[in-house]
């Protein structure tokens, strides 16, 4: 690595947010709003390690929790060896750390979802300039939906399909992960589509040539050509993702990052502000984080190594 990419890999990248926290540190306390004044980076920084005090507090609190259940059971059993136990699980309040696992499942798992209808339609619609024809009034139909029109239909048909006296999973996140499945579809669909659409000429003679079946031609030859275009719409779905699904959390009150911001913003005390903008500096950080991931994934199983990728 020369001086000039080490400059723009490392040092510009620092020069920026140095820049960035100082202008930051600087101009929030000039600004005051009906909590005080905006926190800047130390407050925010004081007001995480805080959160982190919190979460390490509430677990200390579930294991004291199942320890008395434990002695309270084997005291019980101990006087007679037939007496019904109960087992309660702890029901404490959930902690940001705990809101950040619940949101990352979310969205992966409406991910995930998505991504396994998206794709073989893309495929189907690419291939196939009939079924294109047909897919695509819906995608440009429901392309534009805003997930929060969304939220109340799914959580309307969820409330009267999903009945159930011991549900596996709860409503609210079955509500929120269709929701991110619904509006996060339409990229991975159309760039699919486009990229299987723009295969070779010379690769779709080989083919022919070859008498490849249907499914050997779509392994051998659909999928390794369209990859590029393939993880550039599930970037761009999971990017949606993310974001859709704070805003239905916030909007539904479902569990997750959203619902911690939502729920600070009516708490109203003087660390709020300073816990909303921890949460939204997360926020960012796990959307980079999944872009990341799914460029490090793109990497791995695209045959082209030498492709640049950003």
């Amino acid at each position: 690595m020369n001086t000039k990419q080490l400059f723009q890999t490392l040092v510009a990248p620092f020069l920026g947010i140095l820049l960035f926290l100082a202008i930051w540190q600087v101009g929030a306390p000039k600004i005051v709003t009906s909590l005080g004044a905006v926190p800047g980076p130390v407050q925010v920084f004081e007001q995480f390690t805080g959160l982190i005090d919190e979460h390490q507090a509430a677990r200390q609190k579930e294991v004291e929790f199942y320890q008395r259940q434990e002695e309270r059971n084997a005291t019980a059993l101990a006087e007679d060896p037939n007496a019904e136990i109960s087992v309660r699980p702890y029901t404490g309040k959930a902690t940001f750390f705990d809101q950040i696992v619940t949101s990352i499942v979310t969205v992966m798992t409406g991910f995930v979802l998505a991504g396994f209808i998206a794709i073989p339609l893309g495929i189907v619609a690419g291939l196939s300039q009939t079924v294109y024809a047909a897919l695509n009034p819906l995608i440009q139909l429901f392309k534009p939906v805003s997930p929060l029109a969304w939220l109340p239909i799914v959580t309307m048909i969820v409330s009267a399909v999903y009945v159930s006296d011991d549900p596996t999973f709860d409503k609210s996140f079955i509500n929120s992960a269709l929701t991110v499945l619904l509006c996060c579809l339409w990229p991975t669909i159309i760039n699919t589509t486009v990229g299987v659409a723009n295969i070779s000429k010379d690769l779709q003679n080989v083919s022919k040539v070859l008498r490849l079946s249907w499914w050997t031609h779509v392994r051998k030859i659909v999928l390794p050509s369209a990859i590029p275009m393939i993880f550039t719409g599930l970037r761009l779905s999971l990017g949606i993702a993310w974001m859709v699904l704070i805003a239905a959390e916030m909007l539904a009150q479902n569990p997750g990052l959203g619902k911690f911001v939502w729920d600070e913003f009516q708490n109203g005390s003087s660390n709020s502000l300073g816990r909303i903008m921890v949460a939204v500096i997360v926020i960012g950080l796990i959307g980079f984080a999944l872009d990341r991931g799914m460029l490090l994934l793109q990497r791995q199983v695209s045959w082209d190594k030498n492709a640049a990728l950003r």
